[in-house]
């Protein structure tokens, strides 16, 4: 089994949408493929982001059954960070359990790949950061940028932050997802994080609503992902 940890410089970076088409992306090459989202935000008893993912991988949650519950360990209805939504419902995000859920898809699967919540420093607990987790279970990392002014500041801390615990960064991928931006602003930023971070340039992806299409772009990137976990 390998699996790898899809990362956000910050909420709205695009996670979702860069996990469903890695997903579907190895379930064409013929793999046994999950997505997992440790801890979800603002709903009730479902995960849209894992909806996201099922919809960009062309497959039902009842393709699932029996694994739902570690696709999705926890959920809460306020919209805010896992440790303040916990909170709120008096309720707290174990490690264990994480790792449990991981652990029982892993044995199932052969690709995991695990969408992030946010940032990797924002808190599961009084105690813990998501990164925490990342280290824990020894997960690779992609991480996913929106493609925007004040982008490289985001990431080069996310990759400092990484580094400073030894997490394998599998690679960088930018998001083309905002509309208005100063090209000049948009062709400079991978080049920018690629050179001070030091890390590899998957490259960018240009939002579309035609799914067709964004598969297509996306494939060359999965491939070099692929290789790289």
């Amino acid at each position: 089994m390998k699996a790898v940890f899809v990362a956000g410089t910050d909420t709205g970076a695009g996670k979702s949408v860069i996990t469903g088409l890695l997903g579907g992306y190895l379930l064409d090459r013929g793999y046994r493929v999950v997505t997992q989202k440790w801890v979800q935000t603002g709903s009730a008893g479902h995960s849209p982001d894992i909806d996201t993912h099922l919809e960009f991988m062309a497959r039902r949650r009842r393709d699932f059954c029996g694994h739902l519950r570690s696709m999705e360990p926890y959920i809460f209805k306020l919209a805010a960070s896992p440790h303040l939504a916990s909170g709120v419902e008096k309720k707290r995000i174990r490690l264990g359990r994480i790792r449990r859920c991981f652990n029982n898809l892993s044995a199932n699967f052969d690709r995991v790949i695990v969408e992030g919540s946010g940032g990797l420093l924002v808190p599961l607990d009084k105690e813990k950061l998501l990164i925490d987790a990342v280290k824990e279970l020894s997960l690779p990392v992609l991480l996913v940028a929106p493609n925007r002014l004040g982008a490289i500041n985001s990431a080069l801390l996310s990759i400092e932050a990484m580094r400073s615990r030894d997490i394998k960064i599998v690679g960088v991928i930018f998001n083309n997802n905002i509309k208005g931006e100063d090209r000049l602003v948009l062709k400079d930023n991978p080049v920018a994080v690629e050179r001070f971070g030091r890390v590899h340039m998957l490259g960018t992806l240009a939002y579309s609503k035609d799914m067709r299409l964004m598969r297509e772009a996306f494939a060359p990137i999965a491939a070099e992902i692929e290789s790289r976990i």
